[in-house]
């Protein structure tokens, strides 16, 4: 089978596109031809040999975590799901055209393989992420950032919970964030009077790593209530980093029921041919996505 892989830390032109031994499922595990593959920030972040504790890491590797595609292997102990079943998940090395995962749930009605690529780990962060950082009901949370894939969700998930929610991002994505239903404003200078101007912040999230923690600490006035999934240097204020998952099962679980009931859609700003996995590394280091990006397997 064709997959994505490196055998050494780097930029984007350390990933190739190589034959690889097909995985096959253990215990607990399904395994899916993949039809779609999501890119996430942290799939490049391991790329280039960022210290993330719960993604260690043995050169060469596959590339991914999550993915879409049909069930073609069950393993032992896995009940309720069969060979042909439509299903989004975690897993590893999923980059490919087959991967095996340990998370999954079936895809949601209406949902196609391209969309349901980019829910399972950005689902799983933004529901994290929001717990974590203890925003209730009533309260206004700070999504710094928030136009991408986690942004989306977390914008989504705040204000089904009857949390109100201030984002911000570039100057093209504002209407979008208005979409999702937040109270939208720019970044680059002045951003902090202008998001003061909106009203006290309750919890802030950092979702982009474009060093503003001091800042949002300032306007939350505890860096307890502050969360970072994007800045290593976010301990160095008080603020704690969060890179280790929670429940996947449970966040697609909740995910899926989410999207059947109309409140959570994250549009695909762009999709990619397996061999342009480094073009979407690129463009996804870039910043300013709108939603998520995917590869079409």
């Amino acid at each position: 089978m064709k997959r994505v892989s490196f055998a050494e830390f780097g930029g984007p032109d350390v990933l190739q596109l190589t034959d690889a031994e097909e995985p096959h499922a253990g215990p607990g595990q399904i395994r899916i031809a993949v039809r779609a593959a999501g890119v996430n920030p942290v799939d490049w972040r391991i790329r280039e040999g960022q210290v993330l504790g719960a993604h260690p890491i043995e050169l060469p590797t596959g590339v991914g975590l999550d993915a879409s595609g049909v069930v073609d292997e069950v393993g032992e102990g896995v009940r309720g799901i069969e060979v042909g079943d439509q299903v989004f998940g975690e897993g590893s090395s999923t980059y490919a055209e087959f991967a095996v995962l340990s998370a999954w749930a079936r895809i949601p009605e209406g949902l196609t393989f391209e969309e349901a690529a980019g829910y399972p780990s950005v689902v799983e962060t933004a529901l994290r992420v929001i717990r974590e950082v203890g925003v209730q009901p009533g309260q206004t949370l700070l999504a710094s950032g928030a136009s991408g894939g986690v942004g989306s969700a977390v914008l989504q998930i705040a204000r089904d919970r009857g949390i109100a929610v201030i984002g911000t991002a570039g100057a093209a994505n504002q209407d979008y964030l208005r979409s999702l239903g937040a109270i939208a404003t720019t970044y680059g200078e002045g951003w902090v009077e202008r998001v003061r101007q909106l009203g006290p912040i309750d919890a802030a999230l950092d979702l982009a790593g474009s060093g503003v923690i001091r800042e949002l600490v300032e306007l939350t006035g505890d860096p307890q209530k502050v969360i970072s999934i994007a800045d290593l240097a976010a301990p160095e204020f008080g603020v704690r980093f969060s890179g280790v998952a929670g429940s996947v099962p449970d966040a697609l679980v909740e995910a899926a029921g989410l999207i059947s009931r109309g409140k959570l859609r994250i549009p695909v700003e762009k999709s990619y041919p397996l061999a342009e996995a480094a073009m979407a590394h690129i463009d996804s280091q870039a910043g300013h996505t709108r939603g998520r990006r995917v590869l079409l397997v």
